[in-house]
């Protein structure tokens, strides 16, 4: 009777240790450190906030500095062979700075968001906004763009990721692209209001 009570007990175990959700980043250098010192990135930050919320959740970065929709298209089925529970698509930024095709960037986000969706996974969109100097009609279309597919696809959204960055010119790197250390925390907050309801739901 013991001994079946303990197999109960281990079975319980096992099954709630699987249980623990799997965050997935698949983004650009605006998620993968790119000239930051290691471990001071957003997605770094986000480890600690998950163990101070008591949050029973694992992260996995597989973001790269460059990537385009095009990429984390190509690598996104080998990542979901890992089963995550929440996968955040940080991407666009490269696509939007290259000025392409915002008919391809919509196709590939699609394609990306459906195959998260088919393997079970929940989706946050992160949006991003380009520089004015790439004229108002493009850079108006690709922010609506980040809405546009949140709602058709019921996915969760960050409107964009470095809101309440646009006046602070001292909290980005010398490129003026890529935020500076101190300004990950606020790249956090943005995004965890729009996270935490898929990982405590």
């Amino acid at each position: 009777m013991r001994g079946a009570a303990l197999l109960i007990f281990a079975l319980w175990a096992s099954c709630a240790y699987s249980a623990s959700k799997t965050v997935l980043v698949l983004g650009d250098s605006l998620s993968a450190e790119y000239g930051l010192p290691r471990g001071a990135g957003w997605v770094a930050l986000l480890k600690e906030r998950l163990k101070t919320e008591k949050i029973d959740a694992s992260l996995q970065n597989a973001s790269i500095s460059g990537e385009t929709t095009s990429g984390g298209l190509s690598r996104l089925p080998k990542l979901l062979q890992q089963q995550p529970s929440v996968v955040v698509i940080e991407l666009g930024a490269n696509d939007g700075l290259r000025g392409l095709s915002l008919n391809a960037t919509e196709s590939n986000f699609n394609a990306m968001i459906a195959a998260a969706q088919k393997a079970h996974a929940k989706v946050l969109l992160v949006g991003m906004q380009l520089p004015p100097n790439y004229g108002p009609d493009y850079t108006k279309k690709f922010a609506a763009l980040y809405v546009k597919l949140a709602k058709e696809t019921k996915s969760a959204l960050v409107p964009f990721l470095l809101a309440g960055l646009e006046d602070k010119p001292q909290l980005f790197q010398a490129d003026y692209l890529h935020p500076s250390a101190e300004a990950q925390p606020v790249l956090l907050n943005n995004v965890w209001p729009a996270l935490k309801p898929l990982l405590t739901k």
